[in-house]
């Protein structure tokens, strides 16, 4: 039976002691531990990517035995472990705080946990035998172990245990009350899962309908053309997954941490209600050149990529509306005078900031990948890992950085270590990705593939040396950037230094203010989660329906191959 708390009296959110007695937080701490273990063997294992590209090699690949053994491990890590442990734990915790309650299951909570630890270990087990070197995206007809396919089944489930216990917390609010505005932060928190929890239907058939049987022998052939279309159903909005989380701290924690105001409730609520609507249906301008998918679908999703930009616009507005509403406080003065009047002190404030600045390139970048001829320029080259090292790599990374520099003290009720160190923590990284990915982006434009041991290749161009030293110097500056955070961290678990009063007001729960526009402003319609949801689900049918239809029936003729 499911351990319910059911009561304030039995768990108060603002009362972490009593979260964590019944078994609510320590799942959250120790979620957050795996993203922070996974971040940090995954970044290492980078260095080894990045340096590999001016033919330093240390023997033969590190601790593996081929280049793209090491590359799955990188992507693997980052892409699926990192973001999935850190969505899950922060918002679960944002979910408590937003809807002032505990979780509704601690077994779900608990249960959430145990999943993603049993399919981080499993999976680290199989790629590190060299089972499954078949990079993050698992692209069939390569064929990894049973095993690996189980660990990434693993995976998406402790999200949907996750998913559960948020809407189920979310109905035991709405309860007990049935006309009130759902707080935003709970808000924010719901439709994020609830949009993942969508997008990952497709991976999840993809893994366990037919990859995972296949691996084990049920039948000998697969379709690739079918499972990259199901791939890339989750595929792109996944990205969304990834940034909503941090999404959710710039709405909520940064307006109250630069000594601002979020402008609008409302326009909050639209926003991620468009993420709801229009982050999945856009998945096939990853396959503008795959073979065998109508070129009408093909434009169909290019428009609706274009339209998620929308919310992205809407977050830039509003965030930069309520840094300048800190700023103006503080004393700044003058067109661009409370730009310096933010707390550039304050390491969680400016790793956030500088990953907003970062992201501005990353979202100028992606449009470049959404065109479709555009597209054709860039595609399967370089110039793919540095778009998304200026996006996951920095907008998601180093904003959960610095989350960490006031979440980890928050959970741990210790100070933050060498907050100097912190601050040079976040420079280096902002600096360090913006020279990697400017040697990527190059070296795409001048044709340099991607997801190629380019130091032992046998051939070249000459534009491609600068390009992969670059990025060569660009991952060592990252490399050490993460160094500093761990650091920090370290410091920080073993930090027994008084609390000076300052310290003590930042552990406090971080409660946002009310927007300047609040809740009695906004359209009721926005809270009507029932409808957005039943809208994003029409959405996904009419991008995708006719795609499969087009294309069935499957053509599982391609057997499985083992090219490490």
């Amino acid at each position: 039976m499911s351990t319910v708390a059911t009561t304030a009296e039995q768990i108060t959110p603002h009362e972490e002691v009593g979260v964590e007695t019944h078994g609510q937080m320590w799942p959250v701490t120790g979620q957050i531990a795996i993203s922070l273990f996974a971040l940090g063997l995954g970044g290492f294992i980078g260095l080894f990517q990045a340096i590999e590209r001016v033919n330093i090699t240390l023997p033969p690949f590190g601790p593996f035995e081929n280049y793209y053994q090491g590359l799955t491990f990188h992507g693997v890590l980052l892409a699926f472990v990192f973001t999935f442990g850190f969505a899950n734990a922060f918002v679960s915790w944002t979910t408590i705080r937003g809807f002032d309650r505990p979780l509704y299951s601690t077994m779900l909570a608990q249960g959430a946990f145990w999943v993603l630890l049993t399919g981080t270990i499993l999976g680290a087990i199989i790629m590190t035998m060299n089972e499954a070197t078949v990079l993050f995206t698992f692209y069939a007809p390569m064929q990894a172990h049973s095993v690996f396919y189980l660990a990434a089944a693993l995976l998406v489930v402790s999200t949907w245990l996750v998913l559960a216990n948020i809407v189920l917390t979310y109905r035991a609010w709405r309860k007990e009350n049935p006309t009130a505005a759902i707080p935003l932060m709970g808000f924010t928190s719901l439709t994020t899962y609830i949009m993942w929890g969508l997008a990952s239907l497709g991976v999840a058939i993809l893994v366990v309908g037919i990859l995972l049987p296949w691996s084990l022998g049920l039948w000998e052939h697969t379709d690739p053309q079918l499972g990259r279309t199901l791939f890339w159903l989750s595929g792109h909005a996944i990205v969304y997954f990834w940034l909503l989380p941090v999404y959710i701290s710039w709405y909520m924690f940064i307006p109250k941490q630069v000594g601002g105001r979020l402008y609008s409730d409302g326009l909050t609520r639209f926003a991620f209600i468009l993420f709801l609507l229009f982050s999945i249906p856009t998945g096939l301008h990853h396959q503008y050149t795959d073979p065998g998918i109508h070129e009408g679908m093909k434009g169909f999703h290019l428009l609706l990529t274009f339209v998620i930009f929308y919310p992205s616009l809407i977050t830039a507005f509003s965030i930069m509306a309520a840094l300048e509403h800190g700023g103006r406080k503080a004393g700044g003065r003058g067109l661009f005078g409370w730009i310096m009047a933010l707390p550039w002190n304050n390491p969680a404030v400016v790793a956030q900031l500088l990953a907003m600045l970062v992201f501005t390139l990353g979202g100028v970048t992606g449009l470049v990948n959404a065109s479709m001829s555009v597209n054709l320029v860039v595609h399967n080259t370089a110039f793919i890992p540095g778009h998304f090292h200026l996006t996951v790599g920095t907008a998601v990374a180093l904003s959960v950085l610095g989350i960490c520099y006031w979440f980890v003290p928050y959970l741990t009720q210790r100070p933050l270590f060498a907050t100097k160190l912190a601050l040079w923590q976040a420079w280096l990284w902002a600096i360090g990705v913006l020279i990697f990915s400017r040697g990527q982006m190059s070296g795409g434009l001048d044709a340099q593939p991607r997801r190629t041991m380019l130091g032992e290749a046998s051939y070249s161009l000459p534009g491609w040396e600068v390009a992969n030293w670059l990025t060569a110097i660009g991952g060592i500056v990252m490399t050490v950037s993460g160094l500093l955070f761990f650091v920090v961290m370290i410091g920080t678990l073993l930090n027994k230094r008084a609390e000076t009063a300052e310290e003590k007001a930042a552990l406090q729960p971080l409660m946002p203010a009310p927007p300047i526009h609040d809740h009695r402003k906004s359209w009721k319609i926005f809270d009507r989660i029932g409808l957005w949801t039943l809208i994003a689900i029409i959405l996904i049918l009419i991008a995708y329906i006719p795609v499969f239809l087009l294309y069935l029936p499957a053509e599982f003729t391609s057997p499985g191959v083992r090219v490490w």
